[in-house]
């Protein structure tokens, strides 16, 4: 079941809200903990008992580490949880890429799981760990009762997809939260515009990157192919940053308060930067769970030079099982790497306008490379980008299609940077009740389109996929 779908809108979530909030505060807990079953089981029955196992176990090494006096014991314990995590992540996301490895290198013919990937494997696994490893550092309190334990876990809102929650940052919410109608109102409103840019621009855009790379590449010109790979990167980050609007609305309207993970990456002036806006939850758990465990910058530049590569190597392998992903992950490690030694003093003295290009560019680049599973194929439609077997600059029907989705790229381009949100402040900008009771109204007025528009195109389209759903 995803966000975007009829019978989340209109059967799951009304449902669920409304026995959610006539039953008493200190009961809440079991209907969320059931409801998120019921939606997560909605598409893998089977894999509920997988999530309650790793629920389970990481519970109760949560309370063998708060019970234990002997640093020693607690560290094998920490050890064996994390060997628990990541072993199930690792056979059930990495086996038959690692099959398939060793039958290339070897020439032999082993069989392959063909295992489904359980959704949101990936996310709750990492929000799990997070919780076990605090507890061992002391940073967060052991959590004794096992049914708020498992509403961390579960939680709808952010289970498949993020944004990545760590245990402490809503403890105490698990136990007493408050959903006023202020929360509900700021909920329902950062809802509809994730719901508009999920469905509305990401879908829109998707269509026009598979009408690009589902065809022939050596009919593909230079203007299609860097067209292509726009799409893509608008479609990703309108996918990702519009389901992760709607899981921190959501859990606004449930009384939780979820990380932000995306702040105008795309204005970022250095790779760097990309990075502290871009998916913030997951850079975040790598830099404190990873790189600063590692040394992080503390021993010396060679060893943190190395630690990034260590960092992007793991970060590029844990949004898939393939080689394209890892080449993702070791591009962004290089330039990462180039801007700690020479790039980033480079950058700060060019003007923003120079940073900001370049980061599009090598971020574009990044995005063929994830977007494409066949390593030859990223680097084919590479060649063609930078003119290399292409069909030509441009052609008529490369004209035709720029023509036909200019709106929809001016529109994406604009609603990607924070220039929007800007005029209308300004716009709104005063302190007289009569412009507030404007404002209000426009507000509602813009958000009931969208929600309109948003639900018509969710009824007459085919194309709704989101695409962190397979990492």
């Amino acid at each position: 079941m995803v966000f975007s779908s009829i019978t989340f809108l209109f059967r799951f979530i009304p449902i669920f809200m409304i026995l959610y909030f006539v039953t008493p505060r200190r009961m809440r807990n079991i209907i969320l903990f059931l409801g998120s079953l019921f939606f997560y089981a909605w598409g893998e029955p089977v894999y509920v008992l997988l999530m309650l196992f790793s629920t389970l176990s990481d519970y109760v090494h949560g309370r063998l580490i708060g019970a234990c006096r002997s640093r020693r014991v607690a560290r094998g314990l920490l050890i064996s949880s994390i060997i628990i995590n990541l072993g199930l992540l690792g056979f059930f996301k990495y086996s038959d890429f690692l099959i398939g490895t060793v039958n290339q290198l070897l020439g032999s013919n082993l069989p392959l799981l063909k295992l489904p990937l359980p959704i949101g494997i990936s996310f709750y696994t990492f929000q799990t760990m997070s919780y076990t490893i605090d507890c061992y550092r002391g940073e967060a309190r052991v959590q004794k009762n096992l049914l708020d334990f498992g509403v961390f876990v579960t939680m709808f809102p952010q289970l498949i997809a993020g944004p990545i929650v760590k245990y402490r940052d809503v403890q105490d919410q698990l136990h007493e939260r408050k959903a006023d109608i202020t929360a509900i109102s700021y909920g329902c409103r950062r809802f509809v515009a994730g719901l508009a840019k999920k469905v509305l621009l990401a879908n829109n855009l998707g269509l026009l990157w598979t009408e690009i790379s589902g065809g022939n590449l050596g009919d593909t010109t230079v203007l299609g192919a860097w067209m292509g790979a726009l799409a893509y990167a608008f479609q990703i980050y309108f996918d990702f940053s519009g389901y992760s609007d709607m899981a921190i609305g959501l859990g606004a309207m449930l009384g939780f308060h979820f990380p932000e993970n995306f702040n105008y990456p795309y204005t970022a002036k250095s790779v760097t930067d990309f990075w502290r806006r871009w998916h913030i939850s997951l850079s975040s758990w790598f830099r404190e769970y990873v790189y600063i465990p590692l040394g992080g910058n503390r021993r010396g530049m060679s060893r943190q030079l190395l630690n990034i590569l260590i960092v992007w190597m793991l970060t590029g392998i844990w949004h898939g099982a393939g080689w394209n992903f890892l080449l993702w992950g070791l591009w962004f490690a290089l330039w990462l790497i180039l801007e700690k030694l020479v790039l980033g003093k480079v950058l700060k003295v060019l003007p923003s306008l120079v940073g900001r290009l370049y980061t599009w560019l090598v971020v574009l680049v990044s995005w063929v490379f994830f977007a494409i599973e066949s390593g030859n194929g990223a680097i084919n439609y590479l060649y063609v980008m930078f003119g290399q077997g292409a069909a030509g600059l441009y052609d008529s029907a490369t004209l035709f299609t720029l023509l036909e989705y200019r709106v929809l790229l001016l529109f994406a381009a604009v609603a990607a940077t924070p220039l929007a949100h800007r005029l209308s402040e300004a716009f709104f900008h005063a302190t007289g009740s009569g412009v507030t009771a404007v404002r209000r109204v426009v507000e509602k007025l813009v958000l009931s389109l969208l929600l309109l528009a948003s639900i018509a195109y969710i009824v007459e389209a085919s194309y709704n996929p989101f695409l962190y759903f397979r990492f």
